[in-house]
């Protein structure tokens, strides 16, 4: 539908007129800002001025709340800082502080009800409050470039999370970095979400998932915290060019997550396992480094039907740990997976290992299932049956072949060379 020129005339001008109400106000420390908010027009910008601003405050209304550099706003140790149920609100340039402690109340620095669609959180500093930023329920909500430093004086279980996301479709949450605290985002029963470009330290997790459908988890990076990426009752999850390097127990969780794409990521030095697969099928795991883990992937509990391909298995104390009693083939329409203790030729220069690798055998699997047999690793009868394996394959237990193994691994992090 075209408009008329005088319809045309009369939008421009009403958008003019309301741009020319908006109105900046300063605000110096000391005045009492919640006044100040309950007088704003819509499109309003309240700047508050260097110095320390009392807290709480409610914006009801799409405002502005910027802070220029040295402004803090100081909550009371009590409750919410900044609580927003009005949509199209901004809140920039802030230190933001003194939350209480209340997990059940929500206590945040800024919590964003389900009212506040589409606000914006961006450039702020948040530190000593019990969460970050609580998006409950606020769609389309984006959450920037904040630094989070939660609490470590307490116990985990006391603890809020950096940035906790409930229910908002199509929230964004970019370019933060979360230290301290229960977990850097913790995301449930939400969908449509973006994740990315994210710096998480020394936390539980990194990001959680619980009942996350049709998200993104891409370009982040966790380092020392428990687990990197824990996927948890979700589906279709696409978790891309993540890095986590040194968390205390794995890099990536996936339990009871399916159809869901992992590709490219990389996992180092994990202290427990690369990656733990739990319960979850029909996913797709390809073009990820997995190195020095003493276990580079753990499979269980009907794992089921997942396609793994390209990936590069790199100096792990044990390569893959399969329990299953399935032959499962590790690769894909004839590409199969880098394993740097695989002692491969390839006779015909096609990059693919003349021979499938076998990452484990009987009697790993004994061990699996009897760990006090380990006493017996290195016996003559234990050397014997592993020697008859290795010629005569029809002895191998159903597990985990890779018939097409790659001599070299087709993705190198930056600063890596091959092993």
């Amino acid at each position: 539908m075209r408009l008329s020129p005088a319809l045309l005339a009369a939008a421009l001008l009403a958008a003019a007129a309301g741009a020319a109400c908006a109105a900046e106000r300063r605000v110096a420390p000391g005045e009492a800002l919640q006044p100040l908010v309950d007088a704003a027009a819509a499109g309003d910008v309240l700047r508050l001025e260097a110095g320390r601003h009392a807290g709480p405050v409610r914006i009801s209304r799409s405002l502005s709340l910027v802070g220029e550099p040295g402004a803090v706003l100081a909550g009371p140790g009590r409750g919410t800082v900044v609580e927003v149920d009005a949509p199209d609100v901004r809140i920039e340039g802030l230190e933001i502080t003194g939350s209480g402690r209340d997990l059940p109340a929500m206590d945040s620095a800024v919590l964003l009800q389900q009212s506040a669609v589409r606000a914006e959180v961006k450039g702020n500093r948040l530190r000593d409050n019990l969460f970050g930023v609580y998006v409950h329920g606020a769609r389309d909500s984006n959450v920037q470039d904040n630094l989070i430093e939660g609490r470590n004086e307490v116990r985990t279980s006391e603890a809020g999370d950096g940035i906790s996301v409930w229910n908002a479709p199509g929230a964004r949450i970019v370019g933060n970095t979360v230290r301290g605290g229960r977990d850097g985002v913790l995301s449930r029963i939400s969908r449509d979400n973006v994740f990315e470009r994210n710096s998480f330290s020394n936390l539980r997790f990194a990001i959680h998932y619980m009942h996350t459908q049709d998200s993104r988890v891409v370009g982040n990076r966790s380092r020392g915290n428990h687990v990197g990426w824990a996927m948890m009752y979700s589906d279709r999850v696409e978790i891309r060019d993540n890095v986590s390097d040194d968390d205390r127990d794995h890099g990536l969780l996936l339990n009871t997550t399916n159809d869901s794409t992992i590709v490219g990521n990389v996992v180092r030095r994990s202290r427990d396992k690369c990656v733990f697969v739990y319960n979850a099928s029909h996913n797709v795991l390809r073009d990820n480094w997995f190195e020095g883990c003493p276990i580079g992937i753990h499979f269980t509990a009907g794992s089921e039907r997942n396609a793994l391909s390209g990936n590069a298995f790199v100096a792990n104390r044990l390569q893959v740990k399969y329990v299953g009693t399935r032959f499962v083939d590790w690769a894909h329409d004839g590409r199969g997976n880098y394993w740097s203790d695989n002692p491969a030729y390839d006779l015909n220069g096609d990059g693919i290992a003349d021979r499938p690798y076998r990452p484990n055998d009987v009697m790993d699997q004994l061990l699996w299932t009897l760990p006090g047999a380990k006493a017996l690793v290195n016996s003559p009868a234990v050397q014997m049956v592993r020697w008859a394996q290795a010629r005569f394959p029809a002895l191998y237990p159903g597990g985990v072949i890779d018939s097409a193994p790659l001599m070299r691994p087709e993705r190198v992090p930056p600063g890596r060379g091959p092993s």
